[in-house]
């Protein structure tokens, strides 16, 4: 077994245990509360460089948000925002993501946000496949599932 005690690609498991349940929800408002800590670091680098970040803020907020993903994922399979709505990114197997898988379902999740049609397909399937997987989930054999309460089976 791994590391979360059962293997998340068996048929049938994520309804036994609700692994996925409200997870395309709990996806966005995570995303939504890691947006806005991305941006209280940008300020606090803009204040930091006495406003002169303020030319490069796109280049700014962009590498202040691919390292706070790739940092977060890397650390703990789950951003911040993550954490507090009570999801995490696990590998198919149950695995947490390692520094590599972290850094390419970072470079995913950019390729789809820069690709308004591959958000589109991405945002889709979130809703509507069986594990509730984006575009990038897919590609990687990653999924977003509901943290496990300490001490459940």
């Amino acid at each position: 077994m791994t590391s979360m005690e059962h293997p998340i690609d068996q048929p049938g498991f994520e309804h036994d245990y609700g692994l996925y349940r409200n997870v395309p929800l709990k996806r966005f408002l995570a995303w939504c509360l890691d947006v806005f800590l991305i941006s209280l670091a940008t300020a606090a680098i803009v204040a930091f460089t006495l406003l002169t970040a303020l030319l490069f803020l796109p280049a700014v907020y962009a590498c202040t948000s691919f390292l706070y993903r790739w940092a977060t994922l890397a650390s703990s399979s789950a951003t911040p925002g993550m954490i507090l709505v009570g999801i995490e990114i696990r590998s198919l197997d149950g695995a947490r993501l390692d520094g590599t898988t972290a850094l390419l379902h970072t470079a995913g999740y950019f390729a789809s946000v820069l690709t308004f049609p591959l958000q589109m397909i991405s945002i889709g399937m979130m809703i509507l496949t069986a594990r509730r997987q984006g575009l990038t989930d897919v590609v990687l054999r990653t999924v977003a599932v509901n943290r496990r309460k300490p001490g459940t089976a």
